[in-house]
């Protein structure tokens, strides 16, 4: 009977792991917009925002500020400054971010651009009109898919281990594969019900400023204007620059540790 404490385990994780996600759903769907959401037109940092959170805002004014040529954003990871006075509050905190010597890695930038706070006053501006969740993603919906599907893995190593112990003939493996198969069940179904009711996850915006950025990007004429261009880092990313060069400045993932810089898988 040792392996009931493995099934015990199993229906720990997986109704711990689902029942965050159900709160995270209901913390979501609770968010009140403010009543002058329906006539708010989002800014391009706002859409960054709710769609990558404070990362993607930094993203979007480095390529901003490239775009315009008041900032060059080197192949080799470096930016440099060209335009030391920055244009808005996000700007400024970039050229802070760089430093007097007005040329740094973009890796450390974007993380103090991200952290600034002109960031921090969009994102409470934001929760405040109840288009962004409060607790900047951490649990909010995306996070708990993750969770459960990390637990619905977990169902299936702690079942695999129960069925590879040592069982006396009274106990049926296919038995066990069976009462391990519960919790699996609350897991997949938990996951299936959330991506019908709510998919797409998302981890800043609240339903209210996932329409919101949806409209926006509809609104988006279709033409290789700088607005459009913009617009489509704000809402997907770097990923989404078209510019080789532009893209190898922002591939490279170092993370500073003391004197020297590491680079990150």
């Amino acid at each position: 009977m040792f392996w009931v404490l493995f099934l015990l385990s199993a229906w720990a994780v997986a109704g711990l792991a689902c029942l965050r996600l159900c709160l995270a759903a209901v913390r979501a769907s609770a968010v009140e917009p403010h009543a002058a959401v329906g006539e708010h037109t989002l800014t391009l940092y706002e859409a960054a925002f709710l769609s990558g959170g404070p990362r993607r805002v930094a993203d979007l004014t480095l390529v901003s500020m490239a775009r315009q040529r008041r900032l060059l954003l080197a192949h080799t990871g470096w930016a440099t400054v060209v335009d030391p006075c920055g244009r808005d509050d996000m700007e400024r905190s970039v050229i802070g971010a760089i430093g007097p010597g007005g040329q740094s890695r973009i890796a450390p930038v974007r993380a103090a651009a991200a952290a600034a706070d002109a960031v921090r006053s969009l994102a409470d501006r934001l929760v405040g009109a109840g288009l962004a969740v409060p607790d900047g993603g951490a649990g909010g919906v995306a996070a708990g898919v993750r969770r459960v599907r990390v637990a619905a893995v977990t169902v299936c190593a702690l079942g695999l281990v129960a069925l590879a112990l040592p069982l006396p003939a009274t106990e049926p493996r296919l038995l066990i594969a069976l009462w391990f198969a519960l919790p699996l069940a609350l897991t997949l179904g938990c996951l299936a019900i959330t991506r019908m009711e709510i998919h797409p996850y998302a981890r800043w915006a609240s339903p209210a400023g996932q329409r919101l950025v949806g409209a926006l990007v509809r609104q988006a004429d279709g033409t290789a204007d700088d607005r459009t261009f913009l617009t489509s880092v704000a809402v997907r990313g770097v990923h989404a620059i078209g510019e080789p060069d532009l893209r190898a400045a922002f591939a490279h993932r170092e993370k500073y540790a003391g004197d020297h810089w590491e680079r990150r898988a």
